[in-house]
């Protein structure tokens, strides 16, 4: 069997520092990161034009799986969290990690490309990449031909619906804190948000009395999920 070998140009910078909490796909929450391009990569000139675009597509790879597939441990079917976790899809039928070539593809939003120090940064927006993500490759989204408005998306035709993020007194208080003397940007608070409207627990999961814990952008951060509500209970700067 032939194989493909493929450079890594960069390294994603995100806010995601697990795979838990990460949306299930781009766009769904408008976290800002930036990509740290590497040598001989880190060229401007490898960027001239790219402005004009709005939108890039991101090819990246899967590097934390735990149990990476290969041609002699091919799994045709997998659970995708979409469904709940209990029923099975063929693996060419859904997103999922675990495939023969573990690669992702992610639409973002461009803010920018520049140089600080001797890196070039490529600054986007709506990334569901986990921090430290390899990327192999950056092409920019073409509106007419890529968007395709009538297309069907089988069970994920619609975006998931949002749940309320309430906090709790205490973690009003340390959220305020946290701001006021430890300057935490709203930014981050903001994405945090987002991140949680989406329920981030697995889809099986369905305790009303679990506390959950997710690292956020040098957060560490605890909730609870009720009847439509997720509230956080604690969240300290690490």
């Amino acid at each position: 069997m032939t194989e493909l070998k493929v450079p890594i140009i960069g390294y994603m910078n995100s806010p995601y520092r697990e795979k838990f909490g990460i949306p299930r796909q781009p766009n769904l929450v408008q976290v800002e990161s930036y990509i740290e391009m590497v040598e001989p990569y880190n060229d401007l000139l490898a960027f001239e034009g790219i402005n004009e675009f709005s939108h890039l597509w991101l090819i990246w790879q899967f590097h934390d799986n735990k149990n990476q597939q290969d041609s002699h441990n091919f799994r045709p079917q997998v659970r995708p969290p979409r469904l709940g976790g209990n029923k099975k899809m063929g693996v060419f039928a859904t997103r999922s990690m675990y495939r023969p070539a573990p690669m992702g593809l992610s639409v973002v939003q461009l803010k920018e490309v520049k140089k600080v120090g001797k890196s070039v940064r490529v600054y986007v927006t709506g990334s569901d990449l986990l921090n430290g993500t390899p990327i192999l490759d950056i092409k920019p989204y073409i509106q007419y031909s890529d968007a395709v408005v009538a297309a069907k998306s089988g069970y994920a035709q619609h975006e998931p619906e949002r749940m309320r993020v309430i906090w709790s007194e205490s973690a009003e208080q340390q959220k305020q804190e946290l701001i006021q003397v430890q300057n935490l940007d709203d930014r981050i608070v903001s994405e945090l948000e987002q991140v949680l409207s989406l329920d981030p627990r697995p889809a099986y999961q369905n305790d009303a009395a679990r506390i959950y814990k997710m690292n956020f952008a040098h957060l560490d951060v605890s909730f609870s999920v009720g009847l439509g509500n997720i509230t956080v209970v604690d969240i300290v700067q690490l």
